[in-house]
């Protein structure tokens, strides 16, 4: 399996608003399944940041093209090489 970065700019209005909640269960159900590693939004850039395990970037660009956002995006997909954080290191070990 392999690891890609969606890096996704969107526009809103009105209707974006209140898909909102059905996207976030989609995005929920995807991390759920360990299909999405991880998801930030910066509403100042109006960027997203999306890293998602797939075989292909065209089954990648599949997850999202299922969001109920999808058209409110323009976005591009990179594969990538090295991904590592706090997350996946080994717990400090602490003596009593």
């Amino acid at each position: 399996m392999k690891k890609f970065q969606a890096v996704i700019h969107f526009t809103m209005d009105d209707s974006f608003m209140n898909l909102i909640p059905s996207h976030r269960t989609y995005i929920n159900y995807l991390i759920n399944k360990k299909i999405v590693d991880s998801y930030a939004v910066s509403m100042e850039s109006r960027t997203v940041w999306i890293t998602i395990n797939a075989e292909s970037k065209t089954e990648a660009d599949k997850y999202l093209a299922k969001s109920p956002l999808y058209r409110y995006w323009s976005y591009h997909i990179e594969e990538l090489v090295v991904y590592d954080g706090q997350l996946f290191r080994l717990p400090t070990v602490q003596y009593n």
